[in-house]
């Protein structure tokens, strides 16, 4: 696992010793440029010091007493050596005759090499004859890089300094995470209270936010599983209790009559009870932190013509014309399993409360540039007080049991239909039909 101090750490010290080092070859050839003017001038200075010295001393008969003697010592790289010369080139005298230098007839500054070294060659022409002072090229250098090597290990104490004081910074900037961390560490499973943000420094304020908005979202999904749980429980409880004593008056049954009766009731129980457990693995689906949501393209018309062609036979049995309408072909990026268990959902709510001889229009199309799905009947409705409490699970209107065909719903259809909507960034709305009777349901796509 990588650790964020030894990172910053290690990027901050590299671009410090990069700093170093860029700041010494600054150094290096800052000095070495200024070193070049002062040598320069200097050499300009001696040789023309020397060419006005002594005029005779550039006379080819110049007295070889006052000619500079052999020499065997080391050379100074720093030493400026002199000589003289006749209009013509003849040398006539030289500070040290190991140095070749040779002759040059106009004044300029020049560079030359001798023996493999560097020279710098300043040339004085004066009317009686040419004087030169030379310095070799790699005293500079030296000096230039002296200079740099004592400001390198300035720099490199400085980066180390730098660093230390970065270490001890960053330990106490990363203090707070870490006593969150901490925090988070003692905490127990059931404790989701967020993180407290005061002593979090602002860098790290959205991360501890993000996590607090986590914290948040499990503490919510957590309560609606309890809730959820509880409610199914005590949903639960009911029929299971109905089959049971179905069963019982199944087994005191003493003709073939009142056989057939309990039998018939069991089987109804049976069937109420696998469509509850059947609506609770949906609502389970539909959760939020459910299956993962398919992004397929869906035709809501073809969606809307099987599901109507699938409850055709349940609608004519109860003699309701059900009907479909998909003027357009409309298209809706989702998962096409959950959109048939959200419209089966919304077309059998219909037709529970729809009495005999009414009417269900099931219609997919675009309204305001978005695909609508339309389920309307002209059953008894929903109080408009009540449209917000029919999405909420498990619960059922105060006049659902006695307007139902079948009094055995669980009040879960609308739930699933919410919450499958939501994962379709789509909006489920209620209203009363224009007729004035009945209910009409809206699922908008794209404005979730």
């Amino acid at each position: 696992m990588r650790s964020i101090e030894r990172y910053l750490l290690a990027w901050i010290l590299a671009s410090l010793g990069l700093g170093a080092l860029i700041m010494a070859v600054v150094a290096y050839r800052v000095t070495l440029d200024e070193m070049n003017e002062v040598y320069d001038a200097d050499l300009r200075h001696v040789a023309e010091a020397l060419g006005s010295y002594r005029q005779d001393s550039f006379a080819p008969d110049f007295d070889p007493a006052h000619r500079a003697p052999q020499r065997a010592d080391v050379p100074d790289p720093s030493e400026i050596v002199t000589i003289t010369w006749t209009r013509e080139g003849r040398q006539v005298y030289s500070s040290d005759p190991r140095a070749a230098i040779p002759f040059m007839d106009h004044e300029a500054l020049s560079r030359t090499r001798v023996d493999g070294q560097e020279w710098i060659v300043y040339t004085d022409v004066n009317p009686n004859g040419v004087a030169q002072a030379a310095q070799r090229a790699v005293a500079r250098r030296e000096t230039a890089a002296e200079a740099a090597s004592q400001i390198f290990p300035i720099m490199v104490g400085l980066a180390l300094a730098v660093a230390g004081l970065m270490v001890f910074a960053l330990r106490r900037g990363l203090a707070p995470l870490d006593a969150a961390s901490r925090d988070i560490a003692a905490r127990s499973a059931k404790s989701l209270t967020p993180l407290a943000l005061d002593p979090v420094p602002r860098e790290i304020s959205p991360l501890v936010q993000s996590i607090n908005g986590l914290m948040q979202r499990l503490s919510d999904a957590f309560a609606m599983q309890r809730r959820f749980v509880a409610d199914a429980a005590h949903e639960l409880r009911t029929p299971m209790t109905a089959l049971r004593l179905q069963v019982q008056g199944l087994r005191r049954a003493r003709d073939a009559q009142a056989h057939e009766e309990s039998l018939a009731e069991l089987e109804s129980g049976i069937a109420r009870s696998q469509r509850l457990v059947e609506q609770l693995l949906q609502v389970a689906r539909a959760e939020p932190d459910g299956e993962p949501t398919r992004r397929d393209a869906v035709d809501l018309g073809e969606l809307v013509r099987t599901v109507v062609g699938s409850l055709s036979l349940k609608a004519e049995r109860h003699g309701i014309d059900l009907g479909a309408r998909t003027p357009a072909r409309t298209i809706v990026l989702g998962d096409g399993e959950q959109l048939t268990v959200l419209l089966n959902n919304l077309v059998e709510n219909a037709l529970r409360y729809t009495p005999a001889g009414g009417v269900v229009d099931v219609e997919a199309g675009m309204l305001s540039g978005h695909a609508v799905l339309t389920v309307s009947d002209d059953g008894p409705g929903i109080p408009p007080a009540e449209h917000a409490r029919v999405f909420d699970r498990f619960y059922r209107g105060t006049d659902a049991s006695a307007l139902a065909r079948d009094p055995g719903g669980s009040g879960l259809g609308l739930a699933i239909v919410r919450a499958i909507a939501e994962r379709h960034a789509a909006r489920v709305g209620l209203r009363t039909p224009r007729s004035g009777r009945g209910l009409e349901v809206q699922v908008v796509f794209g404005v979730g």
